[in-house]
């Protein structure tokens, strides 16, 4: 399959969001959209660049991150203080963070009942919920 054509899907969200695209932005959205919901770190999206053959820097990764979510393609979920996820999921839904792996995983609908919270105070609406629910093994 030709290049072009494996990033027809990265293609397609970087015109709609109206980013210009780059090799890098390409072949990271392709890393990132193209594999159904999934959550990264930059540290973790610029291993697997380095693996496919993409060459790109961490600095552009962390770059190109925060552009796509400023163009609404992604989420960020902040955990452990310096912790940063990316989250391909734009849906309202909750996650599981097992700390002993360090893993972020989305918790299955309906899981997470966005109807069940507080009325905002007058004068504000709800624009965005977390909710991470933090996992320990448990000793065998």
């Amino acid at each position: 399959m030709e290049r072009d054509e494996t990033y027809e899907h990265a293609q397609k969200l970087l015109k709609m969001t109206g980013l210009r695209p780059t090799r890098q932005r390409l072949g990271l959205a392709h890393l990132l959209f193209d594999q159904g919901n999934r959550h990264v770190t930059a540290e973790g999206l610029h291993s697997e660049a380095c693996k496919s053959g993409l060459s790109v820097s961490l600095a552009t990764v962390y770059n190109t991150l925060h552009q796509f979510m400023e163009a609404g393609l992604l989420n960020q979920v902040n955990l452990e203080g310096a912790r940063t996820y990316f989250d391909t999921n734009l849906e309202p839904h909750g996650h599981y963070y097992f700390a002993d792996r360090r893993e972020l995983m989305d918790v299955p609908a309906p899981g997470f009942d966005k109807t069940a919270l507080p009325a905002p105070p007058e004068g504000t609406q709800i624009t965005r919920v977390d909710v991470i629910v933090t996992l320990h093994d448990v000793p065998k």
